[in-house]
């Protein structure tokens, strides 16, 4: 639940603070936003299955965010950016896509 509370809160936020992102930072928030979003959910998984940890899900979202954007910037430097995020995107979109299904299952088929 505290997974699911923070999310809507973050997005409450930038809804109506409007911030503005740093042209270098640009590449790398989308691909970050996919990697917590995949932190979360696998969170809200681990919750249903009674076996959540606050210190994983913290280890897990921050790791995420940090490996995610540390493809993308070896992407850049290597000149294959958008193919690395695009990389990232697509493994990180089936887990999401998978812990969804897990979640869906578990609500509807308990």
């Amino acid at each position: 639940m505290i997974p699911a509370l923070g999310l809507i809160g973050g997005l409450l936020l930038g809804l109506f603070l409007h911030p503005d992102v740093p042209l270098w930072l640009q590449p790398y928030l989308p691909v970050a936003v996919i990697a917590a979003l995949d932190a979360v959910f696998g969170a809200v998984r681990s919750m249903l299955d009674g076996i959540f940890s606050d210190k994983v899900f913290v280890v897990s979202f921050l790791s995420n965010v940090v490996v995610a954007a540390l493809i993308v910037f070896m992407g850049d430097q290597l000149g294959v950016g958008s193919q690395l995020s695009t990389a990232v995107v697509v493994v990180l979109g089936l887990r999401i896509f998978s812990n969804v299904a897990a979640i869906r299952r578990h609500l509807f088929h308990a």
